[in-house]
């Protein structure tokens, strides 16, 4: 017998435990997947015969078709079956980490980052929204926050662990292992994820317009700038840590490594509190959050020698920021209809990525111009400009929905048959 089918507007009690685990061990993979070549640059490197900057162009290759190609492929899919996309995109996954172990030349490797991109856009465009049709609305926020644990374990666990396997097995061996873990939790998806009815169902007497003016077009809208400008902001420093922490901080270069676990796991903290607190305070937690974020950058900028104010900075950064993309994809949900979840949701991994693209980038520019410490203090104005527009655009939002509220009391009621 088939599993049932759930609908996004079920109200059924159980809290759906094992499709979520599933989905959360299949972002782990993924994310582990997308920046495992990070860890491994001398010996792809030398076996292929390239610079080390072009093996770091293959993150940079994977983004960009993440951008390019996630919200055309969510579009042209989104009257599929979520279940079965999401076991066709796997399947094309395994396929891309199989290419890229078996590449002959750098060429060959690019292609396999070219499809590992393309399964892993479409991929986060279908699970962003699938946890939410899983459980009843009061339930988004938890859910989310399963699902999101994935990600979290992954920078935490996967990208170190990833790393380590390369070094133990070699880089090609690394991607086989990859590709087989995939393919284990395809099976899983096929045994335990609950198939879900995506489609929005017109109420009677509704007509079906195009989904660009669908009302809950400027909400989506409004997350993706928002997510855009946080990632901006956090990575443009984030991305060079390292750096910073052997630098100015004085830290250790054996100790870098302890001091980015211990970040990883306030992280994992703050996301267990986002589930908690997010459905309680959806539109005043992000703002709170990431303001607390941007204080941080500012204090590590102020004061990178001091030990005793560094590390509890620290601490409550990552825990602050380690709840932020939950939350603000949470808020993507609340916000999206129905029947604009799984689109919102590709334009969102694409928001994340040029956020975090583009964060890079502008780091890297800063970096080189001004220095090391420029880079908290350009973090902490960034994000400072998103807390403005997370509590400007929420208001607007807010009274924007007023309004059609009132337009729709006042509208007269229809004689009873």
């Amino acid at each position: 017998m088939s599993s049932p089918r759930i609908s996004s507007d079920s109200s059924f009690q159980a809290f759906p435990w094992a499709g979520l685990f599933t989905l959360s061990a299949l972002i782990f993979t993924s994310v582990t997947s997308e920046w495992l070549p990070t860890g491994l640059l001398p010996e792809i490197a030398t076996e292929l015969s390239v610079s080390e900057s072009q093996v770091g162009l293959l993150i940079t290759i994977f983004a960009a078709t993440v951008v390019i190609s996630t919200a055309p492929l969510a579009a042209l899919t989104r009257n599929y079956s979520r279940k079965s996309l999401v076991i066709t995109v796997l399947l094309v996954f395994v396929v891309g980490n199989l290419l890229a172990a078996a590449a002959p030349n750098y060429a060959v490797l690019v292609v396999a980052r070219v499809i590992g991109g393309l399964s892993h856009g479409l991929f986060w465009a279908v699970v962003g929204a699938y946890s939410a049709h899983l459980v009843p609305a009061h339930q988004v926020g938890r859910a989310v926050a399963v699902t999101s644990a994935g990600a979290t374990a992954a920078f935490v666990l996967g990208v170190p662990v990833g790393t380590a396997l390369g070094h133990a097995l070699g880089w090609r061996l690394a991607f086989v292992v990859i590709a087989i873990i995939i393919l284990a939790l395809t099976i899983m998806v096929v045994r335990v994820l609950p198939p879900v009815d995506h489609r929005h169902t017109l109420s009677t007497g509704e007509i079906s317009i195009p989904l660009r003016k669908d009302r809950s077009v400027p909400g989506v809208i409004y997350v993706c700038i928002l997510v855009a400008l946080v990632m901006l902001g956090h990575n443009l420093f984030y991305t060079y840590i390292v750096p910073y922490l052997i630098g100015p901080a004085g830290i250790e270069p054996g100790a870098v490594a302890g001091i980015l676990l211990i970040f990883g796991a306030a992280g994992a903290v703050g996301l267990a509190l986002a589930g908690l607190l997010v459905d309680r305070f959806p539109r005043s937690i992000i703002s709170v959050t990431v303001a607390l974020v941007a204080i941080c950058a500012a204090l590590l900028g102020l004061f990178p020698a001091e030990p005793w104010i560094m590390f509890p900075v620290i601490i409550v950064w990552g825990m602050a920021f380690g709840g932020v993309p939950a939350m603000i994809q949470t808020r993507l949900l609340q916000l999206a209809s129905p029947r604009m979840r799984d689109v919102g949701s590709a334009y969102l991994t694409t928001s994340f990525n040029i956020g975090i693209g583009g964060g890079a980038l502008f780091g890297g520019i800063l970096l080189d111009q001004y220095g090391i410490l420029s880079l908290p203090a350009v973090d902490a104005v960034i994000l400072g400009i998103a807390v403005v527009f997370a509590i400007v655009g929420g208001e607007l939002l807010r009274r924007r929905d007023g309004r059609a509220a009132a337009l729709r009391d006042l509208q007269p009621t229809p004689p009873a048959p």
